[in-house]
């Protein structure tokens, strides 16, 4: 089933997506990778503010490529989650609803996103051109000593994402698995 969602993520809308779902997202979500989200955890360890609000919000774990001329952004597809997973649940913890990547995820994340709802999406690898193009606005907000791993402020229009684990724990690789392997009795 298609959905539609607009940022912010909020826990409502959070319990509404189930494992499967193609969903299109509007609105401002954040772009972070392994770099970017060990400074953003040094941070809550000093007890410093973060230089982005990640309450109700969702990260893309994306490296972009530069823009071309009159485009806010470069390609701009998923990198490998896992990388990101010892960092992922302090950030649900202070309200992280939503991370994009693709991949799987530890069990540790994916405990903490049903304790805290929120949900895992994945974008299309191999798709970078396109999911660039529902790139509206790009910002960059933090970390510019980190290139295309800088924290950047991206305005999307329908991004294309899939829910692969939902706020109950429903995993869509482990759905589809179970389905394949029933289809062969």
């Amino acid at each position: 089933m298609e959905k539609k969602i607009t940022t912010p993520l909020t826990e409502e809308k959070v319990k509404e997506l189930k494992a499967g779902d193609s969903v299109l997202i509007s609105g401002v979500i954040y772009t972070a990778r392994d770099a970017a989200h060990k400074r953003l955890v040094e941070l809550l360890d000093k007890g410093e503010k973060l230089p982005i609000d990640v309450e109700d919000s969702i990260i893309y774990y994306v490296g972009p490529t530069p823009a071309k001329p009159g485009q806010p952004i470069g390609s701009a597809g998923p990198t490998t989650s896992y990388r990101m997973d010892s960092y992922a649940p302090r950030l649900l913890n202070i309200g992280l609803r939503g991370m994009i990547g693709k991949g799987l995820r530890s069990k540790e994340v994916i405990e903490s996103m049903k304790k805290n709802k929120a949900v895992y999406f994945a974008a299309i690898g191999g798709a970078a051109a396109l999911m660039g193009k529902s790139i509206k606005k790009a910002e960059l907000v933090a970390y510019e000593d980190l290139g295309s791993e800088a924290i950047r402020r991206l305005e999307v229009e329908d991004l294309p994402v899939v829910v692969v684990i939902d706020s109950e724990g429903n995993n869509l690789y482990e759905m589809g698995q179970q389905q394949y392997l029933n289809s062969l009795k």
